[in-house]
């Protein structure tokens, strides 16, 4: 007589070997998922600060085809923009909200902090070591990813 195991499901050892197997996967995933958000920080960083030198290159740009030692500046759209008219901040955003806060249009996702310099950092992982600094004297715009 002939006997016919009926065997379903997987054994002991199986599904140890697939947790043990998923752990090591695991291991090697986890770092790569914090480096992808230090890298996105780092990514809005430096496209806010690519925006932010547009922003006072047109600003510039402007107060140069109205006439120099013209302040506010009236933009296109009708908007105004504190600039500065002595020697290299002529025609550069104050660090103002009058200045460099009109002359963005948008600026969610960042806090500002207006002054000289004026920074802007992420709402979510910013500070000191991550910001963008907008220096209103010469319109220089650095970044600071040290710290993201």
């Amino acid at each position: 007589m002939r006997t016919i195991k009926n065997e379903k499901g997987f054994t002991l050892v199986e599904l140890v070997l697939v947790i043990v197997v998923l752990g090591i996967l695991a291991a090697f995933a986890v770092p790569k998922f914090i480096d992808v958000a230090k890298n996105a920080r780092i990514a809005s960083i430096n496209g806010f600060a690519g925006g932010l030198r547009s922003a006072v290159a047109v600003v510039k740009t402007q107060y140069m085809v109205v006439g120099t030692n013209t302040t506010p500046v009236t933009m296109a759209d009708g908007s105004t923009v504190a600039v500065g008219i002595a020697g290299a901040a002529a025609g550069v955003p104050t660090g103002a909200a009058a200045g460099i806060g009109a002359a963005l249009n948008d600026t969610s996702g960042f806090t500002a902090a207006f002054g000289s310099p004026t920074t802007y950092q992420p709402t979510n992982g910013g500070s000191a070591t991550c910001q963008v600094s907008y220096d209103p004297a010469t319109g220089a715009v650095t970044t600071t990813t040290g710290g993201c």
